[in-house]
């Protein structure tokens, strides 16, 4: 009998710490109308953070029980964990095996997936061949995370778009989809415009290094909004034509809960109506690796996904990685 990986269950966590527009007004009341600017063209309105004693794997704990609670499993059932995140624990070890040991998940392998705010549409997609290849992966937990925050000098202006939290999906097989099909793009050349350029073997950290600030986050060039509204698109139009459905056979889209307008352009040039999406950054603000899954999590607790549904997650990540994933909903 053929197997198919299909979503079961889903979670997520939201720190407590409320960092609002209103307070980023004050902090950067130096640069004139920047957060009414960025507020207008985000649609971001507030972001929460995580206590500064947590890592990445505290924000991922709470999603991953409460996703293995509502699949009716317990921490020991589970055969592997993909995490993503762009904000890991450490360089090294994986942030997945920290997870690991925390939740007791003691018979999971791990393995951490670190293609930014691609990366939970890239888990789901390798758990889902995973499943359907090998008969001893049963149940496969796959998390998006993030602690961007925490690893951004508190005067750059950018942490405007920066909250943190998780979002867990539990992949099983079933004898029927689930999963439908996936597509990836990338494009390297862009490698240079966004990231954290010091503190491995590009540059491993140094005293110099941390003062000039190149251990932090860094917007170094802006990206083209065009890498998005044109490379959306192009990856749904890939996942249906690879999964054999049309564009307008798709129940819900989620895109990277970067900028509300962003996602209304490229809803608007696959002639779907806005009703088929959905977007938390009004009140979660950018969270990155961890926002599709969370938008996900969010979507079903409103009852926007039924059984049946075709659903199509895509991220979109610096660097540049983009992918995309389509599920039947169970």
């Amino acid at each position: 009998m053929k197997r198919y990986a299909t979503i079961v269950a889903t979670g997520r966590y939201i720190p407590e710490i409320e960092v609002s527009n209103d307070e980023l007004r004050e902090r950067f009341a130096h640069i004139p109308d920047f957060v009414d600017k960025m507020e207008e063209s985000s649609a971001i309105r507030t972001r929460w953070w995580a206590p500064d004693d947590w890592c990445t794997s505290d924000i991922a704990l709470p999603a991953a029980r409460q996703a293995l609670e509502r699949a009716g499993r317990k921490p020991e059932d589970v055969d592997l964990i993909i995490l993503g995140t762009d904000s890991p624990d450490y360089t090294t070890p994986a942030t997945s095996v920290v997870l690991q040991h925390k939740l007791g998940a003691k018979n999971a392998g791990t393995f951490d997936v670190g293609c930014a705010c691609a990366s939970f549409p890239t888990g789901a997609a390798i758990a889902s061949g995973l499943i359907a290849a090998n008969p001893n992966f049963r149940t496969v937990l796959v998390l998006g995370v993030y602690n961007m925050h925490k690893l951004a000098a508190p005067d750059d202006p950018m942490i405007f778009f920066y909250g943190d939290g998780a979002g867990a999906a539990v992949l099983e097989p079933a004898d029927e989809p689930g999963f439908i099909s996936s597509a990836m793009r990338a494009d390297g050349a862009y490698h240079g415009h966004w990231g954290i350029y010091a503190g491995a073997t590009f540059e491993p950290a140094t005293e110099e290094a941390v003062r000039e600030g190149r251990t932090t986050v860094k917007m170094v060039e802006r990206y083209p909004p065009e890498i998005n509204h044109e490379g959306w698109p192009k990856v749904v139009r890939a996942v249906a034509a690879n999964g054999g459905f049309e564009v307008s056979d798709i129940d819900l889209a989620i895109f990277t809960q970067v900028r509300k307008p962003s996602i209304e352009l490229v809803m608007s040039e696959l002639g779907l109506p806005m009703e088929r999406t959905h977007t938390v950054m009004e009140k979660w603000g950018y969270a990155g690796s961890a926002c599709v899954p969370i938008a996900l999590d969010d979507a079903i607790e409103q009852g926007k996904l039924s059984s049946g549904d075709l659903l199509v997650l895509v991220g979109s990540g610096v660097g540049y990685n983009q992918a995309g994933v389509a599920f039947r909903m169970k």
